[in-house]
């Protein structure tokens, strides 16, 4: 009678133990593809501490996936994505921070030229 209120008890325990975390496929997926697109944009390594960063991320996630620890792949993985994007970001914002300068010269330049016209 005992051994089976154990075996009940501990058949749970066993089973979760045998559940693991399924590989991140997905998640490299979508880190790559994060990552192509950051460097698409003409970004590199040497101008983006983040996409370093998410590259340094992605090769450990890339690591931890050859071990089969897939929880800890997942976590590389998603941080390199993330990494990634602000890269992208931080990119697009600077350029545009760029233009927004150019456009603002650009209508000074006009409004001296309107001036000196009257």
């Amino acid at each position: 009678m005992i051994n089976r209120f154990i075996c009940a008890g501990l058949l749970p325990l066993m089973l979760s133990a045998c559940v693991s975390d399924p590989a991140p496929h997905e998640q490299l997926r979508l880190t790559e593809q994060a990552l192509s697109q950051a460097t698409a944009l003409g970004l590199s390594t040497e101008q983006s501490p983040a996409l370093h960063l998410a590259e340094d991320k992605f090769a450990l996630a890339q690591a931890a996936m050859q071990e089969e620890d897939y929880k800890q792949a997942r976590v590389y993985a998603e941080q390199a994505e993330l990494d990634a994007r602000l890269a992208e970001a931080q990119y697009l914002s600077a350029k545009s921070q760029q233009q927004l300068g150019a456009l603002n010269n650009a209508i000074n330049r006009l409004r001296t030229q309107l001036g000196g016209m009257q």
